[in-house]
Formats: structure tokens, C-alpha cells, sequence
């Protein structure tokens, strides 16, 4: 089965299961790519429900064919800074990094991204680890009983990324000024993840730029409380031997490059 035929076979279970989206569905072009984004759009739009067999088998075909394709990145191979040499700074594709774990900022209901297609680093990482993921989501918030306050972290295999495991951290929003207590929660999502990497035994922990962008929070503050508070945990704990801080947008690739004395010719993926 070729690569448009898995991907029309997945269309055709996901609507089969949500008829509603049927004729909605029916309007998307032809098109390999339009297909292949109303594959990706059935995905964010489903919610957690008994998984088929067939259906997963097919999909983790599928993500694994796309991750090759896109190439997978060594985090171990990626190199220090001047800041620390356990420290790294990489600019891409989170959802390419090998390593034991990355990081995803979450919403309080830790169930990934509903908006088909949403740019954020929720909805990617959902989209390229598979459908388990948000299953995995539902029983650790089925088992909380509650939403995921800020600060905090949990702890999901990675499925189809090539990193193992995938921390989930809520960060704080931002309505207006930056407040004591935003700046503390976000201390305590870089903390918690750490703290929950080491106690799972992972060496290598990629973190996304948690609180920016949708959250709000103003890039240099936030970079600036990232790296003082990996440089804080580095300094007492010896279990996690790597942070990579990924970036994405040219403007955190520059501020993180002056706070950890990055070359400009190691900041940025193939």
C-alpha cells in the first residue's frame, strides 16, 4: 500500500467514526497534500474513544514512513554552549529530535489540541506521535480527576517521535503584566519536568519555548527564567545530563543564542 492509499484508507476509518465531519470532508481537494491535511485535521478533531487495531496500524506506518522522510535529529550529537556544555541549543522541528524526552506545552486538560491543523507545538506533537498519545493523555487526566494545574509535569511515551518519552507541563498565561507569580510557575514547569526526567532515569530533555507565543509570555523574560532555572538544576542534580532548548521562530533562536553564547552555526537543523 502506497503512502496515498494509507492515507485515504485513515480518512475513510476516522469519518467512519465521525460521520458529522462527512460532508465537510467531502469539499477537500484531491490534492496529496490536501488529503494528507484532512488526515491530519480528522486526528485533531477526534476525541479520546477506543482505539481500532487496524486503524492504529496503518497510522504508525504512515508517521513512521513521514518521520524518516523529514530525518530525525541526534540530541546527543547536538553540541554544548559556552553557558554549559550540558546545554544545547537547537533551531527546528521539535518533533525530529531524538532524545529521551521532549517537552510539550500543554492546556490544563492535557488532551492535546482540538483545532485541526492549529500551529501550535500542542497540536504538532500530537500529530506526529499518533492517536495513543491522547489516549495516554485521557487516562493519566481520567486517573487525576482534575484538570493539570500549572507547573507541573507528567509523563507519556513518545510513540511515533523519535524521542522515548514526551513531558507534559502547563505553563502560566500571561493577561497583561508579568506577574511573581507567572514567573514562579514558570520556573516550576522547567523544574517538574527536570525532576520527573530524573526520576524515570532519561538523560536528554528537549524543552520547547513552554508560556510564549499563545500563552503569552514575553520571549526574553521567559528564555531568561528557562535557562537560569536548567542552569539552577544542572548545578545540584547529575541524572539529566543534556537540555536542549528548542527553538523555532529566529527570534528566540537570537535570544537564546546570547544567553547561552551559541554559535550561530550550531543553532539551526538541516
Amino acid at each position: 500500500m502506497d503512502k496515498r492509499q494509507q492515507v485515504e484508507r485513515l480518512i475513510a476509518i476516522l469519518l467512519s467514526e465521525m460521520p458529522q465531519y462527512r460532508e465537510q470532508a467531502a469539499s477537500f481537494p484531491q490534492d496529496t497534500a490536501s488529503r494528507r491535511r484532512l488526515l491530519r485535521s480528522l486526528m485533531n478533531l477526534r476525541p479520546p474513544m477506543p482505539l481500532d487495531q487496524g486503524f492504529l496500524y496503518l497510522q504508525d506506518e504512515l508517521l513512521t514512513r513521514e518521520r524518516e522522510e523529514r530525518g530525525v535529529v541526534d540530541a546527543a550529537a547536538l553540541p554544548g554552549t559556552a553557558r554549559d556544555e550540558r546545554m544545547a541549543l537547537w533551531q527546528g522541528d521539535i518533533t525530529r529530535l531524538r532524545a529521551d524526552a521532549i517537552v510539550n506545552a500543554a492546556n490544563s486538560a492535557l488532551l492535546g489540541c482540538f483545532v485541526p491543523c492549529h500551529g501550535c507545538i500542542d497540536n504538532a506533537i500530537h500529530s506526529a506521535a499518533g492517536l495513543q498519545l491522547r489516549e495516554a493523555c485521557r487516562q493519566l487526566m481520567e486517573a487525576q480527576g482534575h484538570p493539570e494545574p500549572n507547573g507541573q509535569a507528567k509523563l507519556t511515551k513518545g510513540y511515533n517521535l523519535p524521542a522515548r518519552y514526551v513531558l507534559h507541563t502547563v505553563g502560566p498565561i500571561v493577561r497583561g503584566r508579568v506577574t511573581r507569580e507567572d514567573r514562579r510557575e514558570l520556573a516550576s514547569c522547567y523544574r517538574s519536568c527536570l525532576d520527573l526526567a530524573a526520576q524515570k532515569g532519561l538523560e536528554s530533555v528537549a524543552f520547547c519555548c513552554i508560556s510564549t507565543g499563545e500563552f503569552h509570555f514575553p520571549h526574553q523574560e521567559a528564555a531568561e527564567i528557562a535557562v537560569e532555572t536548567a542552569a539552577e538544576y544542572l548545578g545540584g542534580h547529575a541524572a539529566v545530563r543534556k537540555v536542549i532548548f528548542n527553538v523555532f521562530k529566529d527570534q528566540d533562536a537570537e535570544i537564546y543564542r546570547e544567553l547561552l553564547g551559541a554559535d550561530r552555526t550550531i543553532a539551526c537543523g538541516p
